[in-house]
């Protein structure tokens, strides 16, 4: 039967990249813990814009987490709110090094954030920096895994997880994360280098930077993670790939704005592919575009087939998806994120978004609208 079929396929696939997933994932750095973990020689850049009412509770988390590092809080001119946060925490944590670099807004088709962190450069010197969303929390384990990773590559990468809300459009945009990040950057692994880096948490060395020359070269792309790995790649670098988490809390208050921010993820992961080698984007369609479509074949083949073998198919295969998920998460995060019925609705809409990311070139990043045509090509709208 067709539905039968179908299932089989689906669910080979699933377990198939959940083993490659473990597979990279034992054989990913691990951190070198002590009695003392000692994080003098990092520094901490973190890009902050106003806006998300966790925002102060997330900043401090990471101080609290990482007190002897370095932190480096780049902010707008034209953003008090945000230079009010930095101000009082510096005051409330006299005891960890924090500067504040308040920056001009910057022009038009510039990346916002690479602009800032090429303005923290004249800090760094020859220390480490680690890159470092305003949403999301490092912790120390997972900081010492990415700086390990640094010992055989020229930058270092985490794994993004999220922790949802109250709200269902945050609760699905966690699902999505939590449902394919492990079995996004982690599969590949098994057959070839990573392709990029996840911007949301990255380190590179002070003197790497510099022999790279910095991040002013590269203002001119919007996808700041890619622009930064295809540099370091094309110098003849390496890029490694951890597995250990970074927590990641976005508040997403309503539908529109989950739909914008996966507008914009499926814009730039489609921008991505289309830079990769014929071989790799055949590799990736198949690991990632190709399960979606298959479970809704499932679906569709159960709904005209009405038939109780393919209704005990169906049934087995969500059964299998959830399992697998729950399994691979707590082996990867520690512990379960799964949320079934949001997480089913979070893959059944990923042709939607691939779709829109397709027809529509306008994205909406932070407080501004640009018009995309490459990952060094655009303007705002």
């Amino acid at each position: 039967m067709i539905a039968v079929a179908l299932g089989i396929a689906y669910v080979a696939l699933l377990l198939g990249k959940a083993a490659l997933a473990v597979r990279a994932a034992s054989r990913s750095p691990q951190p070198v813990l002590g009695n003392a973990i000692d994080f003098s020689d990092v520094v901490v850049a973190q890009p902050i814009l106003s806006g998300d009412p966790r925002l102060s509770e997330t900043l401090e988390d990471n101080v609290l987490a990482l007190p002897s590092a370095h932190f480096i809080w780049l902010v707008d001119s034209d953003d008090p709110e945000a230079q009010a946060i930095c101000a009082t925490l510096s005051a409330r944590h006299p005891a960890v090094r924090i500067d504040t670099l308040v920056s001009p807004p910057p022009p038009d088709s510039c990346n916002p954030k690479l602009l800032k962190l090429e303005g923290a450069r004249s800090i760094l010197g020859d220390r480490t920096l680690v890159v470092l969303d305003d949403d999301t929390r490092l912790p120390a384990a997972s900081l010492c895994a990415i700086l390990t990773g640094l010992e055989g590559s020229e930058v270092s990468t985490g794994l993004p997880a999220y922790i949802d809300d109250d709200s269902w459009p945050a609760r699905l945009l966690a699902q999505f994360v939590n449902n394919n990040a492990a079995l996004t950057y982690l599969p590949l692994l098994n057959f070839s280098p990573p392709p990029t880096i996840n911007g949301m948490t990255y380190a590179i060395r002070g003197r790497t930077l510099e022999r790279l020359g910095g991040f002013a070269p590269l203002i001119g792309h919007l996808t700041d993670d890619l622009a930064v790995a295809r540099v370091v790649l094309a110098s003849g670098g390496r890029i490694s790939q951890t597995a250990l988490p970074q927590w990641v809390q976005t508040t997403v208050p309503d539908g529109s704005r989950y739909i914008r921010l996966m507008h914009r993820w499926f814009l730039f992961a489609r921008l991505l592919l289309q830079h990769q080698p014929r071989h790799l984007q055949v590799v990736i369609a198949f690991l990632y575009a190709v399960p979606p479509i298959l479970l809704w074949a499932v679906i569709i083949a159960t709904v005209a087939q009405s038939s109780g073998v393919a209704l005990a198919t169906l049934a087995i295969v969500l059964v299998v998806r959830s399992l697998t998920l729950v399994a691979l998460q707590r082996r990867i995060y520690g512990r379960s994120l799964h949320r079934p019925i949001l997480s089913l609705a979070s893959e059944l809409l990923q042709p939607f978004h691939l779709v829109h990311a397709t027809l529509v070139r306008t994205i909406v990043w932070r407080t501004r609208r640009y018009v995309v045509t490459d990952i060094d090509s655009f303007r705002s709208a």
